[in-house]
């Protein structure tokens, strides 16, 4: 089962910013004797999901597989689809559900009615939770212990000049977003871009997963889409909760 982790920590390794590396990059991020990467990126290649270009390695299609699994024996997207998508066709921008993975959410579900060109997230995309109005709401629905252990483990970066990384500062900011019930991330994630996040629960009033819309800071403020989609959205939430009883493995999923 060793060997297993290590090779999951080798595809872990590649992200959008990092699509191709080579075998001392990925060693160096999966914290890898050279020698190890090396014997489980050939594995990872006889397997199919793994290639290579000269001295660089690159994921395969055949990855999806993985991730395919997990969203069709929960059936999420296609349970709340049409929720998602009536968001997006009141607001006329996006809508998402997501859930907690280590310290980044991860997409489950995703409507559009345009795209955010500087921000554009699909369906398995992982975004840093401390930065994102989904990821907030998500931390805020975290035990104490729970969220020490996240911020233990979380990089905290600037992704823009308005990103806060100050750990009292975030805590705070997730204090408040589990007073108010609701998240509105202004710019931090990426320039132009406004969200607004909501929880969604379980049975037992768990925060299981997060639903949010986005716009163009260009086109609506922080505090317009508050006063003009935060009813939606809490409305939407109710819906979705109600249907999450479907799917009792979620709440597992959520948790960090």
């Amino acid at each position: 089962m060793g060997g297993l982790a290590k090779g999951l920590g080798v595809l872990r390794t590649f992200s959008r910013s990092r699509p191709h590396m080579t075998l001392s990059e990925i060693a160096a991020r999966a914290g890898l004797p050279a020698a190890t990467a090396r014997r489980c990126l050939n594995t990872l290649e006889e397997l199919g999901y793994v290639t290579r270009n000269g001295r660089q390695f690159l994921l395969r299609p055949r990855v999806l597989e993985i991730g395919a699994v997990y969203l069709e024996s929960m059936d999420i997207e296609s349970l709340t689809r049409t929720h998602l998508e009536e968001i997006a066709r009141e607001t006329g921008d996006s809508a998402a559900l997501s859930v907690l993975s280590g310290t980044n959410i991860v997409y489950v579900a995703r409507a559009s009615a345009r795209t955010l060109v500087r921000m554009e997230a699909h369906v398995g995309s992982q975004l840093p939770a401390y930065a994102t109005s989904m990821g907030r709401v998500l931390l805020a629905g975290l035990a104490a212990e729970s969220l020490a252990n996240y911020f233990a483990g979380a990089k905290l970066e600037a992704l823009t000049h308005k990103t806060a990384t100050n750990r009292a500062e975030l805590e705070r900011l997730i204090a408040e977003t589990r007073r108010n019930g609701y998240s509105v991330v202004d710019e931090e994630l990426a320039v132009g871009v406004v969200s607004l996040a909501v929880p969604v629960y379980d049975h037992n009033g768990r925060v299981v997963a997060a639903l949010n819309t986005s716009s163009h800071s260009r086109q609506t403020s922080a505090a317009e889409l508050v006063a003009g989609r935060l009813a939606t959205l809490q409305r939407i939430s109710k819906a979705i909760s109600v249907e999450m009883t479907n799917i009792p493995g979620l709440a597992l999923s959520a948790q960090v």
